[in-house]
């Protein structure tokens, strides 16, 4: 039945898929795969979160962010989203992904170096969203990348309303962390940057 989907050896199929394969569209499939069943809180979506962490899955998907797919790098951030709903992943994706996030975000002179769809931008942004919430440390990770530039690039120019909206609800949590404030106004940020109008 339908339990032979949440088995460890499925797992492994697909990071062994993720890992050979170099069709964007079969690694936008497996990365699917494993965004699906890593989804909401049944037990199942939470033992397959801990599987992908113990099969040593978490680096491969990082890996795949650096995909010149737009679609691979969409389907790898939900994915990311969904495993970092697990504390230790969240630590994980938050310490070792967090570069490669910001690095898919537009900045001010460009969309991003692979000028990615609207579609993406968004998932990264509510990936990064995600790995933050409840984790002041991983919103220091966000800051030591540069991050807070382009989330205000995008939260202040972009021409997509959707962008805008989920670089506000970063921009937000992280202000929500007192501790982050003097780190951020030695950086020269204040209030008005991290309470964007929507």
């Amino acid at each position: 039945g339908f339990e032979l989907l949440y088995q460890p050896d499925v797992v492994r199929l697909y990071l062994s898929i993720l890992t050979e394969s170099q069709n964007f569209n079969t690694l936008e499939a497996a990365a699917g795969a494993l965004q699906n069943l890593s989804a909401g809180n049944w037990m199942w979506s939470t033992y397959i979160r801990a599987t992908v962490r113990k099969e040593r899955g978490l680096p491969v998907l990082v890996e795949l962010l650096q995909s010149d797919s737009d679609k691979v790098v969409r389907a790898v951030s939900i994915a990311l989203r969904n495993l970092s709903m697990d504390r230790r992943n969240k630590d994980l994706i938050g310490s070792y992904a967090m570069g490669e996030l910001v690095r898919n975000l537009p900045s001010r002179q460009q969309r991003s170096a692979k000028n990615l769809e609207e579609d993406t931008v968004v998932a990264v942004l509510n990936t990064i969203h995600e790995i933050i919430t409840d984790s002041s440390e991983n919103a220091r990770s966000l800051i030591q990348t540069q991050g807070i530039q382009k989330l205000v690039a995008i939260s202040k120019s972009s021409q997509s309303p959707r962008e805008t909206k989920a670089a506000s609800h970063v921009l937000q949590m992280i202000w929500s962390y007192k501790e982050l404030r003097n780190a951020l106004q030695k950086d020269g940020w204040n209030k008005s940057h991290f309470q964007v109008k929507m």
